[in-house]
């Protein structure tokens, strides 16, 4: 059981364990206890007829427009009506239910205005399993994701579809087969329950737990290649990267010399050149620049997924209404197109890496494209091909989103963070790395297939979690099996999982 609204800080493992694994959500006693002395002063600020922002006035270009009191009590369930404006095909569930608990953490710290009934609905959905159909595109993350969070809020009215139980149903059907009221919207519940950009934190934090898993998953790989082209092992030595001091560097070389240990290379038993090529000896630099561009997105993300992000913020204990942009998605769409990115790059690592085992001219001594029948046999030449493809598409990708601004609302809103483009493509980024490191670890193993000598113990354990998903090619057949299966196994982290069983836990990003 997950409790909100205490102590303790929310982390990205959190969203997690709630948003992919389900698990429950408690909102603590203070939170509730701030969330309730928050409403009664708005409610008394209302009564006070004192002009507030989306209370008693209209949005947008339209703050200038006092509502009275009929229309301050319709004018949520208009505003979710106009906002719930997206496209596309569903979110997935775990993106949907991460956006619901970054919101309740909003909720949760007091300033929001909305009713208790709001946020302890969301809860209620979280841990009976109902989940709003939320169209995938829509928000240019600024005022937040205002088009998917009012797909979310729909649900608050009963209204709008949702999945339960594997099936997908009207909402107030799905509430009433959980078990849940519907808490309909008053004044000021439907903007507090739209106005952040928690669509792009939730999937952002599922991305930076992905990624560090990835990117460990690339080291294994990394270090089979390494063993298979005899590499010099200098490169690797803790004290070479100490004197430099970039942590992730170092984190990294930490992590090939455990897969790597006990390997023949390492004792000295194997003659091996003076230099390697970059593309192998600069592994700890350019995985390592990506380990701490991950640290600093979750340092980004987490002081999201705790803070404040609405418009406007109670604050009760000074009697103040504070109006201003904390729904701006800026401060982690930057990082998430940063580690877009930065998975790019070290997916063009591991292609060059590829380059080097298929090339007979610089494979040191294995079979051209790692087959014993070169001419009347390809091997894995059309492997390459296809990681190549995936790069193209991922450098394409790649062009920040952060700067692709442009403006709406009759130009109030003129400039927007686009970080759900960012936090888009770069799940589109992760999905093709799956595919490109899967392809080498594939070209690795055959590779290791064709030495004699000692490997590493963890080189040893990813040989055989490669071979449990894709057989050695001895005579060609069709490799488009072999590569789906083994991009399958790295997005589920078999590869990890088998060396982790075998040398212990591998270092993380943080």
């Amino acid at each position: 059981m997950l409790v909100i609204g205490n102590t303790s800080r929310l982390a990205i493992e959190d969203v997690v364990r709630v948003a992919r694994h389900g698990e429950e959500v408690e909102l603590s006693p203070a939170a509730l206890d701030r969330i309730r002395a928050c409403r009664g002063m708005l409610e008394a600020k209302i009564a006070a007829h004192e002009i507030m922002y989306g209370v008693n006035t209209g949005i947008g270009e339209l703050a200038n427009v006092v509502l009275d009191d009929e229309q301050v009590q319709q004018f949520q369930r208009y505003l979710i009506y106009n906002h719930a404006a997206g496209i596309g095909e569903p979110a997935p569930i775990e993106h949907v239910r991460a956006a619901m608990l970054s919101r309740i953490a909003v909720h949760s710290r007091g300033c929001s205005g909305c009713r208790p009934e709001i946020t302890l609905t969301y809860v209620a959905m979280l841990n009976r399993g109902v989940t709003p159909v939320v169209c995938e595109k829509g928000s240019v993350g600024a005022c937040g994701d205002l088009a998917p969070m009012s797909q979310i809020a729909l649900s608050l009215m009963g209204e709008g579809e949702s999945f339960y139980r594997g099936e997908r149903m009207p909402t107030r059907d799905a509430m009433a087969k959980a078990g849940i009221p519907v808490p309909g919207l008053q004044a000021r519940d439907g903007l507090a329950a739209i106005n952040g950009s928690n669509l792009i934190t939730g999937i952002g934090c599922l991305l930076l737990f992905d990624i560090d898993r990835w990117v460990a998953q690339a080291e294994i790989a990394a270090a089979m290649s390494l063993e298979a082209l005899l590499a010099n092992m200098r490169p690797y030595i803790a004290k070479l990267h100490e004197l430099r001091g970039f942590k992730g560097a170092i984190t990294c070389a930490a992590n090939l010399r455990k897969v790597i240990d006990g390997s023949d290379l390492v004792t000295g038993k194997l003659k091996v050149k003076v230099q390697d090529a970059y593309s192998m000896r600069s592994t700890p630099q350019v995985i390592g620049a990506l380990r701490d561009a991950l640290a600093y997105a979750r340092a980004q993300l987490e002081t999201e997924l705790n803070g404040v992000a609405d418009n406007p913020i109670f604050v009760r204990d000074e009697n103040l209404v504070l109006t201003g942009a904390n729904f701006q998605g800026t401060p982690i769409s930057m990082p998430l197109d940063l580690i877009g990115a930065g998975v790019t790059m070290v997916s063009v690592l591991s292609e060059r890496r590829l380059n080097r085992l298929l090339n007979p001219a610089l494979s040191v001594g294995l079979p051209a494209f790692l087959t014993k029948g070169a001419g009347m046999f390809s091997g894995h030449m059309l492997s390459q091909y296809t990681a190549d493809m995936l790069i193209v598409e991922q450098r394409i990708l790649s062009a920040p989103s952060c700067v692709q601004s442009i403006p709406a609302a009759a130009d109030q809103e003129d400039f927007v963070s686009m970080g759900m483009n960012g936090a888009l493509k770069t799940k589109q980024i992760l999905k093709n790395a799956f595919g490109i490191l899967g392809i080498e670890l594939i070209a690795a193993a055959q590779a290791l297939d064709f030495r004699e000598f000692g490997f590493g113990r963890g080189t040893r354990a990813a040989h055989a979690a490669v071979r449990e998903v894709v057989a050695h090619l001895d005579v060609d057949r069709p490799l488009f099996s072999d590569h789906n299966a083994m991009s399958a196994a790295v997005e589920r982290c078999a590869v990890l999982d088998a060396v982790e069983r075998e040398v212990g836990p591998l270092a993380t990003s943080w």
